[in-house]
């Protein structure tokens, strides 16, 4: 038999203290040092962290232009006009009116006239993968862009005006990296009729403000028109077998 004055510990003693340590665990109690006690950070979203990508890489370009500008003389800015197009059928013919009309706006003299072929790249997009990949080859793997770097680093011109960055590439890191060459290696700068920012819709077409929107319609036809042509090749081998 216990003593008068001895402490019980029976089940129902330790079954209130187990209760009470259950409920400091569920509503954030007991030490504050404890493991599961730290607030969590809140996600940032997606289209936040477009945002905060498309405004690195504007504070980027606009700061190789600002270098141009201060090693500049009085004589107007010389750019080159940059256009890649979809097929070889089509004609930037487009682009040069409003590359002309942007450039008079802001006392740019075109310099000359270079445009690429888009050429898809092999490898397969999958669009629920987060990696970062251009579409098309890279700016450096095209023939036009390297003649519009030699004129760039002969001194023919101080710099590139293209429609969007998706004539340069639709992969970040691509552009990053062309912006830095053209500034650091070439002395010259990159200029966008339509900014880095992903909500501004183009006018030119409305796929391009899906890929605005972080749709990735250059993935997508990408995978369109590999579709098709597995299609054709798959129906011509059926009618002749």
């Amino acid at each position: 038999m216990l003593p008068h004055n001895a402490v019980k510990r029976g089940a129902d003693v330790l079954s209130l203290v187990a209760f009470d340590r259950g409920r400091e665990k569920l509503t954030g109690g007991g030490s504050p040092n404890a493991g599961n006690d730290h607030p969590r950070r809140p996600r940032t979203s997606p289209r936040v962290k477009r945002q905060s990508r498309a405004g690195h890489l504007r504070g980027v370009r606009e700061h190789f232009y600002r270098q141009v500008v201060d090693e500049q003389d009085d004589q107007p800015l010389r750019v080159l006009a940059y256009s890649l197009v979809p097929s070889p059928r089509a004609r930037p013919d487009e682009d040069w009116g409003t590359l002309q009309a942007e450039a008079d706006q802001l006392g740019y003299a075109i310099a000359a006239r270079l445009h690429d072929v888009a050429v898809p790249v092999t490898t397969t997009y999958f669009p629920a993968s987060s990696a970062s990949q251009g579409v098309y080859t890279p700016p450096w793997d095209r023939p036009g862009w390297r003649e519009a770097e030699r004129q760039l680093r002969e001194g023919l011109a101080d710099g590139v005006i293209v429609l969007d960055r998706h004539n340069i590439s639709s992969d970040d890191d691509e552009y990053h990296a062309v912006i830095k060459h053209l500034g650091e290696h070439c002395r010259a700068f990159l200029h966008l009729v339509i900014s880095e920012d992903p909500a501004a819709p183009t006018c030119r077409s409305p796929l391009r403000w899906m890929d605005r929107r972080g749709w990735g319609w250059r993935q997508i036809s990408a995978q369109i028109a590999l579709i098709a042509a597995v299609s054709i090749a798959l129906a011509f081998t059926f009618k002749y077998t």
